[in-house]
């Protein structure tokens, strides 16, 4: 008798269960397994299993214990993305401070709004004699330069005002800057530089790309690449 129970009922890793059991957690949990299924489960292995062939004590506890290791990592990896989109949001409180103010970010282009100066710093990792800044337009071609003579090592801040080599004022806009420093060595290089743009909006990537500033006609900047904040 105890052989034909046995051989009615399926197995799947020494774990018996009936059809409706089993169609009631597919049902239920799309598939996945909760701590209710799994003590359904367990009870229907203990009301069908050979009476000849018992589960051990040490089977049994081995399966109690995988499942709580199971259900426990879910519930962590659930907490875990609480507290992310926590983080995220909160990210996004203080980066919305920044809105109106003006940041520090790598770029070659520069913004002239017509209405204040065009600021930014360039720097210096070695001695120079030298450092010539050109401002062109979407074109290319020659608005301003001007030369800082005998430049400081580290960082050297540099202003715009928005004239052109016959000191009139130029038309507010996107602007490309280059920077090309003669170095005590003889040596030449251009530079990179860092300007400063009003920031308009805030933006939260729920794709896991983070936080993002819409810099005024530089497009989108990672919170990350942000150098400094002017409150001027």
């Amino acid at each position: 008798m105890t052989s034909s129970v046995s051989n009615n009922n399926s197995a799947l890793d020494g774990m018996y269960w009936d059809s409706k059991a089993k169609d009631k957690v597919a049902e239920k949990n799309n598939g996945a397994l909760t701590q209710e299924d799994f003590f359904a489960l367990l009870t229907q292995q203990l009301a069908f299993q050979d009476p000849t062939k018992p589960v051990e004590n040490d089977q049994m506890i081995a399966q109690m214990t995988n499942f709580t290791m199971a259900d426990g990592i879910g519930s962590l990896n659930k907490s875990f993305k609480g507290f992310a989109e926590s983080m995220s949001s909160n990210q996004a409180l203080q980066a919305s401070s920044l809105v109106g103010r003006s940041v520090l970010i790598q770029s070659k282009e520069l913004v002239f709004t017509g209405e204040t100066l065009s600021r930014g710093s360039i720097e210096l990792d070695k001695p120079a004699n030298m450092m010539q800044v050109r401002i062109e337009n979407e074109k290319g071609e020659l608005v301003r330069s001007f030369s800082v003579e005998n430049p400081k090592m580290g960082k050297n801040d540099f202003v715009w005002d928005g004239t052109d080599a016959n000191d009139e004022i130029v038309t507010a806009g996107v602007y490309k800057i280059k920077v090309e420093a003669s170095y005590t060595d003889g040596t030449n290089a251009s530079l990179p530089v860092n300007v400063y743009a009003p920031v308009g909006s805030v933006s939260m990537n729920n794709a896991g790309g983070g936080i993002t500033l819409n810099v005024l006609g530089l497009g989108a900047v990672k919170l990350s690449d942000v150098l400094e904040v002017s409150y001027s």
